[in-house]
């Protein structure tokens, strides 16, 4: 499905972005389903998602999640008597990690054929797919994602995790698009985050500095684009303070023949094993 170019592109710059990959309708439902699944969430128990601080933020609730869906609020969502500043449905940070196994809806949408042609063309011999994310971007509290490769996150020897964003609304500068390093991905990986039975940690690898303005670009997108990067790029999102959201979905996969490392945090069970396209 990809041309030389874009494999091209890719190999040299770390990302490659695809536009109107996603049809309107594709993401209307999307979106339809996700607004179904936040609001039939009740919580019973408040957690909250962050980049900036996740072992503070790793809860059980977190931790467990990996084969289930489950809601994450903002962390600006709640006033300082710990109430809601705003409705349930624009207080969601997030909701993760398993709908493309678990929900119909956003497995239809995640093993799109056309999807599988783009990994196998990237390279991804025995893909399999670990995590899904809906991710709000909440006006006026859209939380920062700091600069991080994903790679800390699913580590495999050799590194072979690739990321797949799915912008569901025009993503720009002023509502929290995506910003990268275009060649990032052949430094080093800088960050480890492991975890230990019920505990997680951040292990610091290589001291090489984050990207800064000088290097970095913006990718301002229009819905239905598909931006792929390596987990290797150093890719980052600013809040969002605007009055407008920007609704992405991501997908995050791992080439079978590499060696996942037992110490990832996303960990799955015989009941329920990692599954490709």
């Amino acid at each position: 499905m990809l041309t030389q170019d874009q494999k091209h592109g890719f190999d040299r710059d770390g990302y490659l972005v695809i536009e109107d990959f996603k049809s309107a309708a594709e993401i209307a439902t999307l979106r339809d389903r996700a607004a179904a699944i936040v609001e039939a969430f009740d919580p019973t128990e408040i957690s909250i998602f962050s980049t900036n601080d996740q072992t503070r933020t790793s809860d059980d609730y977190f931790l467990d999640s990996g084969d289930k869906i489950r809601c994450f609020f903002e962390e600006e969502a709640f006033d300082g008597t710990g109430r809601l500043r705003q409705a349930k449905k624009l207080s969601i940070n997030k909701i993760g990690h398993a709908m493309h196994d678990l929900d119909p809806v956003f497995d239809r949408f995640s093993r799109d054929p056309r999807l599988g042609e783009v990994v196998g063309d990237l390279g991804i011999a025995e893909p399999r797919l670990w995590q899904s994310m809906y991710i709000f971007k909440q006006p006026g509290i859209g939380g920062e994602v700091r600069w991080h490769q994903d790679a800390t996150f699913f580590h495999t020897e050799p590194s072979t995790v690739t990321g797949f964003w799915f912008a569901l609304e025009n993503a720009d500068r002023s509502n929290g698009c995506l910003w990268v390093e275009p060649g990032g991905h052949r430094g080093p990986l800088r960050e480890r985050f492991v975890r230990d039975g019920r505990k997680v940690s951040v292990e610091k690898v290589a001291p090489t500095p984050w990207p800064t303005d000088s290097t970095a670009v913006p990718l301002e997108v229009r819905g239905g684009t598909l931006v792929c990067f390596s987990g290797m790029l150093p890719h980052y999102s600013a809040p969002n303070r605007s009055t407008t959201s920007r609704h992405a979905y991501t997908l995050h996969i791992t080439d079978a023949w590499a060696k996942y490392s037992p110490r990832n945090w996303l960990q799955r069970g015989p009941e329920m094993p990692v599954r490709g396209f």
